[in-house]
């Protein structure tokens, strides 16, 4: 069921994946500017060449370039802006899942590379990286000193070519030195598990691998669950940021055998586009819990209400982030690329989720622990949530006055504290009942 329609949405972070549309740099027609507009454009460059040529040390002309476009875009919203040669493979790379690598999950402690997790079946696997090894040295250079993504971008490269690590390793009394040929690397996006007869699927982000991961995870539970014994499905969507469009429309068709998923709407009339559903229920019309929380955002939204609206799965959790806008890739050549927002796009009801979000049938709060909290200068009162509403600059959503998006994005480590999971896992096993569980269908609007 997996769907191409060239369209990303942006993720909750400001950082995260884009969702776009891939066009043309000149797709579409402006009015002509008016003699004011050119001169306010000469008023720019006697700015431009004043700061060139005055300011107390000498600019970078391309950084000044570059910061003036993207002041433009940022004024218009959180989500446009303008992004160079580097950024835009960066973004592609993001979208297409895969690239060449080792296979490893980091993050940064004490200013070394910390390993999270070796991917199974990676070069970084099959040469004995393990979890919690830090990263000293990247070919002979040392870490300290380094950004993350610089250290990231370092142990990137072509299929086939090498990288020198050198490992620092809890109970080793030597660093421990590895030469490790690149792959192609796939970043999963999906996880799955089995609890107690009930299939538990995370979708982590919606790249290009993400429904092929999907359907991966529904044929392996089948395979570990006899049909009559599998109680329903979890689709966890909490803290993923989003990604792209056609994934999240074909996330939704597996689990719908019709109606409308999602529609996305411009500036004129005529750019409304309707995404549907095909025959064919990948879960067999088995119960279905949708998981979010106050991460989850744009691509997991549309997942979210499109399952809500038709009534085919009920929704657990709290308020989701409410990113609501569609976000153009428009090619710049090699000067990188624009991305800029075109759309917004609407559930099946028709409602528009900017600044908003998606509201859980069943709400269930996701406390964050004392300890956490101290450790972030909290106090018991202080409210800690992610929402579009509350950035600066955001499109109004459609339903003027209802804003207020968002909530605590917070996902415990341990699964037995995991009050929304747990929730969930009662509603599928029978040991806790909802009026919202099974979800009523509506048959006017489940047949759009």
């Amino acid at each position: 069921m997996i769907r191409k329609l060239s369209i990303l949405f942006a993720g909750a972070l400001l950082g995260a994946t884009a969702m776009t549309a891939f066009v043309g740099p000149h797709a579409g027609a402006a009015n002509a500017a008016g003699a004011d507009t050119y001169r306010q454009l000469a008023i720019f460059g006697d700015v431009f060449e004043r700061v060139r040529a005055q300011y107390v040390d000498q600019p970078d002309d391309q950084k000044l370039i570059e910061s003036a476009i993207n002041g433009m875009l940022t004024s218009l919203d959180p989500h446009s802006s303008y992004m160079n040669p580097e950024q835009t493979v960066d973004m592609r790379t993001e979208t297409r899942g895969q690239f060449g690598g080792l296979g490893i999950e980091v993050t940064m402690e004490d200013e070394l590379v910390k390993v999270i997790s070796p991917f199974e079946g990676t070069p970084a696997d099959k040469a004995g990286v393990l979890a919690n090894d830090m990263i000293a040295e990247i070919d002979g250079e040392q870490v300290r000193g380094l950004t993350l993504s610089q250290a990231v971008d370092r142990m990137k490269g072509d299929v086939g070519t090498s990288v020198d690590l050198t490992i620092i390793r809890e109970g080793a009394t030597q660093p421990v030195r590895l030469t490790i040929v690149r792959d192609e690397i796939k970043v999963p996006s999906v996880r799955h598990t089995v609890e107690d007869n009930v299939g538990y699927i995370k979708l982590l982000r919606f790249n290009e691998q993400t429904t092929i991961g999907l359907e991966e995870a529904i044929a392996d539970i089948k395979e570990k669950i006899n049909d009559d014994e599998l109680k329903g499905y979890i689709l966890d969507l909490r803290r993923n940021p989003g990604g792209l469009l056609d994934e999240a429309v074909s996330v939704s068709d597996a689990f719908l055998e019709k109606g409308e998923i999602v529609s996305t709407r411009g500036r004129n009339s005529e750019e409304t586009r309707r995404y549907n559903a095909r025959t064919g229920d990948d879960i067999d019309g088995k119960p279905l819990v949708v998981l979010v929380n106050g991460g989850s955002a744009s691509a997991s939204e549309i997942v979210a209400g499109a399952l809500q609206d038709q009534g085919r799965a009920t929704v657990v959790g709290s308020r989701s982030f409410g990113k609501g806008s569609v976000q153009t890739i428009i090619p710049l050549g090699a000067n990188g690329s624009l991305r800029l927002t075109t759309a917004l796009y609407y559930t099946p009801s028709g409602s528009s989720i900017q600044g908003r979000g998606i509201d859980p049938d069943i709400t269930v709060e996701q406390p964050l622990p004392e300890e956490i909290r101290a450790q972030m200068g909290l106090s018991a009162d202080d409210e800690l949530k992610r929402g579009e509403s509350s950035l600066r600059g955001h499109i109004q959503g459609a339903e003027e006055g209802e804003e207020g998006s968002g909530s605590l994005d917070y996902v415990p480590p341990e699964t037995k504290d995991d009050l929304q999971l747990q929730y969930a896992l009662e509603l599928l096993r029978g040991t806790k009942t909802h009026a919202a569980f099974p979800p009523k269908q509506d048959s006017e609007s489940a047949a759009n």
